[in-house]
């Protein structure tokens, strides 16, 4: 086991679309984190930021950017790119920065202003890079994977659409209750099912939007927060950032072929099972212990993946812990209390981020009508393109 690190603040701007830059809710993020902390921009010594993508240089040297809207005050700077395991990877390297005694206080933040419709690669030729390819050569956007991958789950395990909606009930309930979440209305499954078919067996409401938001954390040492009177805090007590493992046969975004498997036996498990191992491994807890779990979901269908990744339950029975009601409010683990990203919608660099303030308010108990009771750890679970997983443990 490693070191632990405190969390001593976390802060969002609303998720939306308000039509203003990424930093602007970047730094919205930031102020509320430090207010959170008690503490001023002054006492923090390295800024970490998780980078947007965009034609324009800023978003690619966010923590600069960042850091430069607070007002430079000579702290350590870093950006990090990892597409949707950004803030993870962002909060990875805030948190070695602290175990290597290079600094007491980082602040992480991430935020973007989103394109509307999908998400889809820069423009320019780039044959060598696989998000590109899938686009030029096959037309795949991301709703066409979400769908295809919901298809496999109803061919393999013999998911329904039923299952589907329901995550999207459940989930849309949970984003009613956050002040922070685009979507506050609840719908029902006759709505799911009502809205328009974007990739079959997927409805509009079964996807996540892209949206404009912002998270940030204020991240410290052990030590630094007991100076500060902070005697019990939410610790980051893991994060994972592995990447695959040859052969990889399970297609993720953005590739359009596995690894070949000829010649080789497939691993034990995928990747995405291996994101969480790690986690656990690392924090010395398993999936047993958890109180409250924040996954990735980008589609209703991916939501019921990450129950099986995490070991939440067996390989296939992702929809019965569902329809049993153990992901809900009051059941044995829930899921995406904060209302997930089918609430929230895609702010790329802030949704790992986010997912950690949802733990931080879960775990200190001020979550308010979304409070799971007694909660101890948490886990939060994404992946970005190209290999990029992430999951980040915190415990209190």
């Amino acid at each position: 086991m490693t070191g632990e690190v405190a969390v001593l603040g976390a802060g969002m701007h609303p998720w939306g679309k308000w039509g203003r830059g990424f930093v602007e809710y970047g730094v919205a993020a930031a102020r509320a984190a430090l207010a959170d902390a008690g503490l001023e921009w002054r006492d923090v010594g390295s800024i970490v930021g998780a980078d947007t993508v965009r034609g324009g240089y800023p978003g690619y040297v966010a923590g600069a950017t960042f850091a430069k809207a607070l007002g430079w005050q000579g702290a350590r700077v870093a950006s990090v790119y990892a597409a949707c395991a950004s803030g993870a990877q962002a909060i990875a390297a805030a948190r070695a920065q602290i175990l290597a005694e290079l600094t007491d206080v980082v602040l992480v933040v991430g935020a973007d202003a989103a394109p509307k419709g999908f998400f889809r690669p820069a423009g320019g030729d780039r044959p060598d890079d696989p998000d590109w390819l899938r686009f030029r050569v096959l037309g795949a956007t991301n709703p066409t994977y979400f769908g295809l991958y919901a298809r496999r789950r109803m061919a393999v395990h013999g998911d329904t659409v039923e299952d589907f909606a329901q995550v999207k009930v459940k989930n849309a309930a949970l984003g009613a209750l956050n002040p922070y979440a685009r979507y506050r209305k609840r719908v029902s499954a006759e709505e799911v099912a009502a809205s328009a078919v974007v990739a079959d067996p997927l409805r509009l409401l079964d996807i996540c939007a892209t949206s404009d938001g912002g998270a940030a954390l204020v991240l410290s040492s052990m030590e630094f927060a007991r100076r500060r009177g902070v005697v019990e805090p939410v610790r980051i007590r893991a994060v994972s950032t592995v990447t695959p493992t040859y052969p990889n046969t399970v297609l993720d975004l953005p590739d359009i072929a596995t690894d070949s498997a000829a010649a080789v036996e497939p691993t034990a498990g995928t990747f995405r099972a291996s994101i969480a191992r790690a986690a656990y491994e690392e924090a010395g807890v398993g999936p047993e212990d958890l109180s409250v779990a924040e996954v990735y979901d980008l589609s209703t269908a991916l939501e019921l993946q990450w129950y099986e990744d995490l070991g939440l339950c067996g390989e296939g029975e992702g929809a019965k812990l569902l329809r049993e009601g153990a992901t809900a409010p009051g059941g044995r683990i829930p899921v995406n209390t904060s209302g997930g990203l089918a609430s929230f919608g895609e702010a790329v660099p802030a949704q790992a981020i986010a997912q950690v303030c949802e733990l931080t308010w879960q775990l200190r108990g001020d979550a308010g009508a979304r409070q799971v009771e007694h909660a101890r750890v948490g886990i939060t679970a994404n992946q970005g393109l190209f290999g990029h997983g992430s999951a980040v443990i915190a415990v209190r």
